[in-house]
């Protein structure tokens, strides 16, 4: 789960992580109100949308009087933002920050992700703040630092010390910088943070040490546990399939294919997309039922996949283990009765009560294109796009 710029400031501010002061407001009047209460002569408007390259995408401004920054409220907000991380469709924006300005003396990039092929956690860092780490990694590899941190020990203050070092700060706030950086490390352990991304960190001819603009990503599977993460998550900015099948107990991925599946299991869901491939077809989705696919969740699963229009073909690939065919043959039957589906189906059934299952879909009188192993249905499923 994602959540918005102000919204990862607060957290890592109750981590003791300096931001600057700024409001969430709604309305070009708001704005105005807020930026006359942090007072100063300069203000920055940030649109607030899940996305990062809002600056090359006009999304921030800066604003020289209360009056700019009203009008740049009302030019932002219900706005659609595109930027090369939103795709084409864009999104819309709700909320705006508005934000003292920062006399920026250096800019700096921090990250800290899950490195899966060391079991750590992995904070990535550079000289080169206000770029992607992208495009650091292409232009000036030699900038970054990388520190392991061990997941059963934590960050230690040394390690800490080590980055500021090496970030080139100067030894009189290297102290200051360490806590900015446990505080993220901190922020990123105690809440399940899948990443915590600040940049740039920037070091201001004020001598502060400043979160300017940052991002946080959550474990979705942890979320039961933080319920101060999961109320700041904002559905506006999620796909709306992907948010109706998280409701719903659905893993769901949104693809740009035209073949839909409805699939038990995260690994053959991958390998049926896979198969699906090598047979000249693109997937539309990712859609995991799980292992205990009641009828009630195939009816939802139609229902899901019904919903995306680039779909016109629909690829139902069931290996029953915990689960039952006959389960699922029940399920697709009570959809189509109560879902109206005109596109192709394609239906692969194999395990336990495998004869049942079919039984079920043959008298139910449905109209349906039968498969019998995975290489079958991905086959079949192509050449319905052709009729």
């Amino acid at each position: 789960m994602d959540i918005h710029e102000y919204q990862a400031k607060k957290i890592l501010s109750g981590f003791g992580v300096t931001i600057p002061r700024g409001g969430i407001v709604y309305s070009p009047e708001n704005a105005e109100n807020k930026a006359r209460e942090l007072g100063g002569s300069k203000w920055v408007v940030k649109a607030q949308v899940h996305s990062g390259a809002r600056g090359k995408a006009g999304g921030i401004v800066v604003c020289n009087s209360v009056l700019e920054v009203a009008q740049a409220a009302d030019k932002l907000l219900g706005k659609k933002l595109i930027t090369n991380q939103t795709g084409p469709e864009g999104k819309i924006i709700n909320r705006v920050y508005i934000e003292e300005a920062t006399d920026i003396k250096k800019e700096l990039y921090l990250g800290l992700v899950f490195d899966r092929s060391s079991e750590s956690i992995m904070v990535v860092a550079s000289t080169e703040g206000g770029m992607s780490v992208e495009e650091i990694s292409k232009k000036k590899p030699e900038t970054i630092i990388r520190s392991k941190i061990e997941v059963a020990v934590g960050m230690q203050k040394f390690q800490a010390r080590e980055i500021a070092f090496g970030l080139g700060i100067e030894s009189k706030l290297i102290a200051r910088a360490a806590d900015t950086i446990i505080g993220c490390y901190r922020a990123f352990s105690e809440l399940d943070a899948t990443m915590v991304e600040v940049n740039p960190l920037v070091i201001s001819n004020q001598e502060q040490i400043l979160a300017l603009d940052c991002k946080m990503s959550f474990d979705n599977n942890a979320l039961f546990r933080r319920n101060q993460v999961s109320e700041l998550r904002d559905k506006s900015q999620e796909n709306p399939n992907e948010v109706y099948a998280s409701d719903r107990g659905l893993n769901y991925v949104s693809l740009e294919g035209n073949i839909g599946n409805i699939i038990n299991g995260a690994g053959l869901a991958m390998a049926s997309m896979d198969m699906i491939k090598l047979a000249g077809g693109e997937p539309a989705n990712f859609l995991d039922v799980g292992g205990g696919a009641t009828p009630e969740k195939i009816v939802k699963a139609f229902k899901l996949i019904s919903m995306d229009e680039k779909v016109k073909v629909i690829l139902v690939n069931i290996f029953a283990g915990i689960n039952r065919c006959d389960w699922v043959a029940e399920g697709i039957v009570q959809a189509l009765q109560k879902i109206e589906i005109k596109i192709p189906i394609v239906i692969r059934l194999a395990g336990t009560n495998v004869d049942k299952g079919n039984k079920i879909l043959k008298e139910s009188k449905i109209n349906y294109i039968e498969a019998n192993t995975l290489e079958d249905a991905a086959n079949k499923a192509v050449k319905a796009l052709e009729k």
